[in-house]
């Protein structure tokens, strides 16, 4: 039986990652690299569907053996990306809306600016828990 993926990636204005998080748990780190590559390699289908779209949610905007890569985009141009085996496109759309809040609400402190990692260990387990709640 094969492990399910479910990678998720916060990539802000200039191409680097500001949060990530392998939600279903700890992986070999051979496999942690591919999906980090699978995700930055969507970028450019990502830049290329946002222009293209009037909607933050782009839905599958990459493939990769049986793995799929869903964007959505911030009006600051940051992405969300998710690297999943399958999952509902419904229940994605809400996880990205519920991650978009907490990432709105990061952004409004003060001493976080829009290049700076996201290492609050209250924004990772609220993100966790939705994913667990939302995309299982």
């Amino acid at each position: 039986m094969s492990v399910p993926t479910l990678t998720f990636v916060i990539v802000g204005q200039e191409d680097h990652p500001i949060y990530e998080v392998d939600l279903t748990g700890p992986k070999e780190q051979q496999t942690q690299y591919l999906h980090q590559f699978v995700l930055h390699s969507s970028l450019d289908a990502v830049d290329e569907q946002m222009w293209t779209s009037k909607e933050p949610h782009l839905k599958v905007v990459d493939r990769f053996n049986g793995l799929q890569v869903t964007a959505f985009v911030t009006a600051g141009n940051t992405r969300f990306l998710l690297l999943h085996d399958g999952r509902s496109d419904d229940a994605i759309r809400a996880f990205f809306t519920e991650v978009y809040d907490l990432y709105l609400r990061v952004m409004l402190n003060p001493f976080h600016t829009p290049t700076t990692r996201i290492t609050s260990r209250e924004f990772d387990r609220k993100v966790k828990l939705l994913a667990k709640r939302l995309i299982g």
